[in-house]
């Protein structure tokens, strides 16, 4: 216990590099900055791509899943409220995310934000397949970020090697379709370790950071660092466990299982938690506007968290840790 309370402060003060203001993780001091739609949230450096990302993004698969009108009051929310990244894939609703956001978003603000979307090819053929039909979806001739889609274990991250997935994120990136490359999951830290002992192309990661996560299979504690190290971006999703936080056992979901939130912990103090690691944006997945306006608004009140606070509420949920609540890891 006392290991890794030193470890989770050291890994929590390297918050400090990637704000663009005077601060740290225990107490953040922020400047706001402001583009042509009004002010931003607090912009955090996105690893070695010399990026500024807004500290919260909007997930995609949510907004494929809202209707139309509900898609565009979040869509505008997000604009007003200072978010300026967007999330997406090919695989969410079938390309229908990608194609809303090409409806809704591009054709007024492609300039304004930083987008990115993702592929879950599993061969050459497929993963260049899918990159120019999500730019055709989301009516761009770029992408500001690529990124490999949910890898699983080691096996299925030599798989995506050896039949040249890696080889077509290279060439997307020379060729100009995408300014930069990444990877994602949230099955195992095994598959993400993976991915960083063969190859160092990638410029950005994106890994479940939660309360929970901090003891089952921690990718908090088994990839960050190694992020962190090679200055890799680092992109936090599933803050809330996919639902899993109230009681949801399916993507985005919630259900019957006992319930992180609101019985032991707040949605403020679980958001608050991932950002006081060096964590560059965290993707949220609202059901709808008003979601995501709640964490705006948590974003914006945001002042860093000491690390007795972390202490506290990983000791809250530790007994709750497992694949009951981020019943998505292996």
């Amino acid at each position: 216990m006392i290991d890794r309370r030193a470890f989770l402060k050291s890994l929590a003060g390297l918050t400090t590099g990637i704000l663009l203001s005077s601060a740290s993780a225990e107490g953040q001091e922020t400047k706001p900055s402001s583009d042509r739609l009004g002010t931003l949230l607090p912009l955090r450096k996105l690893g070695r791509t010399g990026e500024s990302v807004t500290m919260l993004g909007l997930g995609g698969w949510h907004i494929g899943e809202m209707d139309e009108k509900e898609a565009q009051k979040t869509l505008d929310i997000a604009l007003e409220g200072g978010v300026r990244f967007f999330d997406s894939a090919e695989s969410y609703q079938k390309g229908g995310s990608e194609t809303r956001l090409g409806k809704l978003l591009i054709p007024k603000y492609r300039d304004d934000i930083f987008l990115m979307t993702k592929t879950t090819a599993r061969d050459a053929a497929t993963a260049r397949k899918h990159l120019e039909e999500s730019l055709k979806r989301l009516k761009t001739d770029r992408v500001d970020l690529w990124q490999v889609h949910a890898v699983r274990n080691p096996d299925d991250v030599d798989e995506r090697v050896d039949q040249g997935v890696f080889d077509v994120m290279n060439e997307a990136k020379e060729s100009g379709k995408t300014r930069w490359i990444g990877f994602t999951g949230h099955t195992s830290p095994s598959a993400h370790q993976r991915v960083l002992n063969k190859s160092d192309i990638f410029d950005a990661c994106q890994l479940p950071v939660n309360l929970t996560d901090v003891s089952y299979e921690s990718f908090i504690e088994g990839v960050i660092p190694t992020l962190v190290e090679r200055n890799i971006g680092v992109i936090g999703m599933k803050s809330l466990a996919n639902g899993g936080f109230f009681g949801g056992s399916r993507h985005g979901k919630h259900g019957p299982n006992p319930r992180v939130v609101p019985n032991r912990v707040t949605i403020q103090d679980a958001i608050r938690f991932v950002w006081s690691f060096p964590v560059s944006t965290l993707v949220t997945g609202p059901d709808n506007a008003e979601q995501l306006q709640e964490k705006i608004d948590i974003a914006k009140r945001f002042s860093g968290m000491k690390q007795d606070e972390r202490e506290q509420l990983i000791e809250k949920v530790a007994d709750m840790a497992g694949t009951t609540v981020e019943f998505y890891k292996a």
